[in-house]
């Protein structure tokens, strides 16, 4: 099932989002064992997102094949696990963060590659109000040791607002990339609205439920 859900996904998505820019499907794991995702990697999936850190660490040798990311709330104790492993760190939601990765990026002599999370008015989820995202991108992208490659976001689950909320997150990727070359991700699409994401311009979209099925807790 998986196989078949992978080659699917990917025949899907090969044209592109409504620009026609090429879209990157990102496994999201959490949950999944090693042998699972290894399914999904020989199905032709080249990048996976893990949500914790711990996850992320227990599974790292166990597979092969595929580019790491981690798309869960970070905490600025569990950087450390991250650095040197990871292809794109998706959730960087605060300065306090930023400067932690930045730290530690640069202790090891390497640069992080990471995207703004922004929040898109939902209480529980960190991120920078949207209001607020492209001054924080302005900021973060003068620190030394990261390197600020797009935005991500999560839609509500349900409103009338949702297009416009795609829309605005499109239009922030814009504005950014117009002047910054670093600028490639924007990161917006899970299992349940990634086609009305592409829709509005994501390149990037996470998929957990639509790739492995319903989670095992």
């Amino acid at each position: 099932m998986i196989e078949v859900n992978v080659k699917k996904l990917l025949a899907e998505i090969k044209g592109g989002n409504c620009f026609h820019e090429p879209v990157t499907l990102v496994a999201a794991t959490k949950t999944r064992t090693a042998e699972e995702i290894n399914r999904a990697i020989m199905a032709g999936v080249t990048e996976i997102g893990e949500n914790r850190v711990q996850e992320f660490t227990a599974k790292y040798d166990e597979i092969v094949g595929a580019n790491r990311h981690f798309i869960g709330r970070l905490q600025t104790n569990k950087v450390k696990y991250l650095i040197g492993k990871t292809a794109l760190i998706h959730s960087l939601d605060r300065d306090e963060l930023a400067a932690e990765i930045a730290k530690r990026s640069l202790a090891a002599g390497i640069t992080t590659n990471v995207l703004i999370e922004v929040n898109l008015g939902e209480e529980n989820k960190g991120g920078y109000p949207l209001s607020n995202a492209y001054d924080a991108y302005l900021r973060l992208r003068e620190m030394q040791g990261l390197t600020v490659r797009g935005f991500m976001a999560m839609l509500p689950e349900r409103g009338d607002a949702l297009d416009k909320l795609a829309v605005a997150m499109r239009n922030l990727y814009d504005t950014a990339k117009h002047e910054d070359e670093n600028i490639r991700h924007l990161s917006l699409g899970m299992s349940g609205d990634w086609k009305l994401c592409l829709d509005h311009g994501s390149n990037m979209i996470r998929l957990g439920t639509a790739i492995f099925g319903g989670r095992n807790y």
